[in-house]
């Protein structure tokens, strides 16, 4: 908070004074989320180099077996993961409809 204060010529309590409105923290939060977005958005585009290079390293009969066996690991582990997720995401989609059809019958 220090730092940020700093960069636009502030002091820190100014900083933290103005975090208490509900105006400025709304639009602090949404300038925060964004960043965040953009930083997940980096990840993603990432993430295909990343996942072939848990690959190559898990087939890689030069690697140690303790090497290949964690990434053989990360393999399962996230491939689980995204069937959990998808999943999910499908049921709460369902019971989401479930829900809207239930409002609109009412109406």
């Amino acid at each position: 908070m220090e730092e940020a204060a700093h960069a636009v010529k502030i002091t820190p309590r100014t900083l933290y004074r103005w975090l208490d409105e509900p105006k400025f923290e709304k639009a602090y939060l949404k300038a925060r989320r964004k960043a965040y977005r953009q930083c997940t958005a980096r990840l993603q585009q990432a993430s295909n180099a990343a996942a072939s290079s848990v690959l190559k390293v898990m087939v890689d009969p030069n690697e140690p077996g303790s090497t290949r066996l964690r990434a053989a690991d990360m393999v399962l582990s996230y491939a689980t993961k995204a069937i959990e997720i998808e999943d999910l995401d499908a049921r709460l989609s369902e019971v989401e409809r479930a829900r809207e059809a239930e409002l609109a019958g009412r109406n």
